[in-house]
């Protein structure tokens, strides 16, 4: 008896403590292997682990950081086992498909802003390192280089606790920060944000567009060097008139779409459903947007409708469901 009341205090220890870290773990585990469902897999397993080693735990170090050390090591395996995850701008130059169609590419997915840490001291960093171009940029990066960059630049460990998490030297740690940080592409940091105003004009310019089906109203809300890409077609485009000579013949073709704003990776985005046959709303894209004072200047429309319900968005709507 002494033992079950034993066990059960301890299941509940464990879970008061840890289960507070739950969204937090997804998050780096997000950044490190580019997929919601992957990352929370994983950390199904980081969970389970803990649990049947809980007993051992014995507080040299936070439960966070223990949680931690756990959840790379889970992430490391489980990259072991499977490719970097891109968007088509890092496979080829604009208006190619690099030969990458089909279903063993996978692609880099979005991260719905809902489940970013409530925590109000961190929200600012988690919604700027979860940024869409920064993500895909770490996919770039070998494992353990992309760990350390994210332990040490993201999280601000200590060379010496990442070290031990990744059971490696400091010196070793010091040097794959080094190389990945060189290694890095450009992304958006520092990238000039527009006044809440303006941004709140272009994002309803934009969504105008699509709920229009007006052509020119896209044009009037993009930069003249939009980077437009929609996985899972690998061609992209780095230009407006390219982009919406290829996208007006589908814009008239799938007509007037109904569009939700939300927000994916700490960046306004849009849900967009279109009429199927029977005249329903159905899923069709989630567009995550990148905006600066000028217009739209990049668009990661994910052609995924199987991505909604990690937003808590349905597959389909009724025909009378109006635009928000």
């Amino acid at each position: 008896m002494n033992t079950d009341i034993e066990d059960r205090s301890r299941d509940e220890d464990f879970a008061r403590s840890a289960e507070p870290l739950r969204r937090e773990l997804i998050g780096y585990c997000y950044r490190m292997l580019g997929s919601l469902h992957d990352a929370e897999e994983v950390v199904q397993q980081v969970y389970l682990d803990a649990w049947r080693s809980y007993d051992r735990f014995e507080g040299r170090s936070s439960l966070r950081t223990w949680m931690y050390r756990i959840a790379t090591r889970a992430s490391l395996r489980a990259l072991e086992r499977a490719r970097y995850r891109p968007l088509p701008s890092g496979l080829g130059p604009p208006g190619t498909d690099a030969g990458v169609r089909g279903p063993e590419v996978h692609w880099l997915a979005p991260f719905p802003d809902r489940l970013i840490t409530s925590d109000p001291a961190s929200v600012v960093i988690t919604r700027q390192s979860t940024r869409l171009a920064l993500v895909a940029a770490l996919q770039t990066l070998p494992a353990r280089q992309r760990a350390v960059l994210i332990l040490r630049d993201v999280l601000e460990w200590h060379a010496t606790e990442v070290a031990v998490a990744l059971e490696m030297t400091v010196a070793a740690v010091n040097s794959a920060l080094q190389r990945a940080r060189a290694q890095l592409p450009v992304t958006e940091e520092g990238l000039t944000e527009p006044t809440q105003a303006r941004q709140r004009e272009l994002l309803d310019r934009y969504a105008a567009a699509f709920e229009n089906a007006d052509v020119r109203g896209l044009v009037a809300a993009l930069t003249d060097d939009v980077t437009w890409e929609m996985p899972p077609d690998p061609l992209w485009f780095a230009d407006r008139a390219t982009t919406v000579a290829f996208l007006g013949s589908r814009m008239r073709e799938l007509g007037a779409a109904l569009v939700q704003p939300m927000s994916a990776n700490g960046q306004p985005a849009l849900a967009l459903y279109i009429r199927d046959t029977t005249g329903d709303w159905r899923a069709h894209a989630i567009h995550v947007l990148t905006v600066v004072p000028e217009g739209i200047s990049r668009v990661a429309a994910f052609l995924d409708p199987a991505l909604f319900p990690a937003f808590g968005l349905p597959d389909r709507l009724p025909p009378d469901r109006s635009h928000s």
